[in-house]
């Protein structure tokens, strides 16, 4: 089973369909973008979105999030889900792959992402890739 990873540069039919299926398997209380959130993100100077094609079908996303701070060039990867069905086929390898690449070229100098302790097969790619656990606590405020 061939991936291949590509950046979304334009909104279409596809992928917000993809998206419509992919979103519900990553989260529950979110919806999935629409066609305009899709464009908006596309069209971001600090997000890339990567999607994964198996056998030239929408198999998964990843969006990176590249931002400069004092402190440097920083990403972030986020929203990561591959379809259930394409799942242990390296598809989340590839997209991982792909914007760590992505990063480097746009001068980041760390990576992070986060990632559920429930989501073990996930954590053991993250690590195989060379992502460490860092001793920090991550903390949000709901607006």
């Amino acid at each position: 089973m061939g991936v291949t990873v590509e950046i979304a540069r334009s909104v279409d039919d596809e992928l917000v369909d993809a998206f419509a299926v992919l979103m519900p398997q990553l989260s529950s209380s979110n919806p999935a973008p629409g066609r305009d959130e899709l464009a908006q993100i596309v069209a971001s100077e600090t997000t890339v979105l990567f999607v994964a094609r198996v056998e030239g079908r929408i198999a998964g996303a990843l969006t990176l999030v590249v931002f400069r701070i004092p402190t440097g060039v920083r990403a972030w990867i986020e929203d990561v889900v591959v379809d259930s069905a394409s799942r242990g086929h390296g598809v989340g390898e590839a997209l991982n792959k792909a914007a760590i690449g992505e990063a480097r070229v746009r001068g980041a100098v760390t990576v992070d992402l986060t990632s559920r302790p429930s989501r073990e097969a996930a954590n053991r790619l993250y690590q195989r890739l060379g992502f460490t656990a860092r001793e920090t606590n991550v903390y949000r405020f709901e607006l």
